[in-house]
């Protein structure tokens, strides 16, 4: 599967119960190492990831942190083009926001 921006991926083979859970907006090699970008889809992928797996509470805690930190409008560069008022942020910065909000 693939997508942009912030949707999580998963491939679950349903007979065997294998997974894998992935970011689902590529490797864009031009902004490795730039700290710019949103980190939610491989965030939300782990969300997943620990809900298949049967750790709800933990996901939930993550989606309500990711939800709380977005609404928050302290974002990274593509929400912050979206959104009045927001407060611009770096990846890292976003990631310390998400701690702060678990």
């Amino acid at each position: 599967m693939g997508g942009i921006g912030i949707a999580p991926g998963a491939n679950i083979n349903f007979i065997t119960g294998h997974a894998v859970f992935e970011a689902t907006h590529g490797t864009a090699p031009r902004f490795a190492n730039t700290n710019t970008m949103n980190p939610s889809s491989v965030i939300l992928s782990g969300m997943m990831m620990l809900d298949y797996m049967g750790w709800r509470n933990a996901a939930e805690l993550i989606t309500n942190a990711l939800g709380k930190t977005i609404r928050s409008k302290k974002v990274t560069i593509d929400f912050h083009k979206l959104m009045e008022g927001a407060t611009l942020l770096k990846t890292s910065e976003f990631g310390d926001e998400l701690i702060k909000n678990l």
